[in-house]
């Protein structure tokens, strides 16, 4: 219920009985118009926000890779702002919070750090990417991240597999970066000598990023974003184009367990907003396939279609 309160101080209220009549009617009728046009205006807020939101579903619960952290903990808080919807995320590595959501059968969507765990839960039953909708934020390319100044002179892959170099990488079970950064040096014909070097596999992406200014490694094979992530104590060393032989991509879907499906959509669409753009831009992630492939214009992108 609105309680309107409206007090006038006016100087005719003080003057003869008729000309205050005539001022009191014609008051009423500016506060009637008034409230007749905040009505309006609040009717048109609400038939926008009409097709997302009830008045019963006011969260949104997403499963997510880490790849993304950044933006989605930004946008989140923006979201939660504007339309006044709880989001509630849950980051990790991709397989490990895609096993999470197997197992509770919770969860309105599933926004990993690369499309081949997408197959994975559609496979498991978590998201349907044939019949369902499916959105793609950013793409991701592969990159050797090295301490501010590069104090270790790496300037290749091969550079890894020198003696002395801690390595660090996600882990290929569960991390889409630990993934893409084995299938790198195994096609590249440097796994066995490399990986004599790797220190650390991190559980996530995010984990994997933090070894850099932690100092707790040399070098990483992480996505290029991660440089952005710590600007000041990180450096990018970008691979050979010709070495790179896939590109990855964030994509987000609705699970099949979701229990606020109008919320989950309005945050799919929110993500692709010129708003949350910038976001993304702003932490150094390629908004297009054309913008990733300049830095590795032979590399496979992995299609949905093609995986399943």
């Amino acid at each position: 219920m609105l309680t309107l309160s409206v007090y006038v101080i006016s100087p005719f209220l003080h003057s003869g009985g008729g000309r205050r009549a005539i001022q009191i009617t014609r008051l009423h009728k500016i506060i009637t118009l008034t409230f007749i046009v905040g009505v309006i205006v609040g009717a048109l807020v609400l038939a926008k926000l009409g097709p997302y939101f009830s008045t019963t579903e006011r969260k949104v619960i997403v499963f997510a890779g880490a790849a993304s952290a950044p933006v989605l903990e930004e946008a989140a808080r923006i979201f939660e702002a504007k339309y006044a919807v709880k989001v509630e995320l849950r980051l990790g590595g991709s397989g490990s919070v895609l096993s999470a959501m197997k197992i509770s059968k919770t969860g309105d969507l599933f926004i990993p750090g690369s499309p081949e765990y997408l197959l994975q839960g559609a496979k498991l039953g978590v998201v349907n990417i044939t019949d369902g909708r499916v959105t793609i934020f950013a793409y991701l390319v592969p990159a050797i991240i090295v301490q501010k100044g590069n104090p270790k002179n790496i300037t290749s892959l091969e550079d890894l597999a020198r003696p002395g170099i801690r390595v660090g990488i996600g882990d290929p079970e569960s991390v889409c970066v630990g993934l893409y950064a084995k299938d790198l040096l195994e096609r590249n014909g440097l796994w066995e000598s490399v990986s004599r070097n790797i220190v650390v596999y991190a559980q996530s992406c995010d984990a994997t990023a933090a070894l850099i200014p932690a100092g707790a490694v040399d070098a990483i094979i992480g996505w290029h974003v991660f440089q952005a992530w710590t600007p000041d104590k990180a450096d990018i060393i970008w691979i050979t184009p010709s070495k790179i032989p896939k590109i990855s991509y964030i994509a987000g879907a609705i699970s099949t367990f979701a229990e606020h499906r109008s919320s989950a959509e309005a945050f799919l669409d929110f993500l692709t907003s010129k708003d949350v753009q910038t976001i993304w831009s702003k932490y150094g992630y390629f908004a297009t396939e054309q913008d990733a492939r300049t830095h590795a214009p032979e590399a496979e992108i992995p299609r949905l279609e093609d995986l399943v």
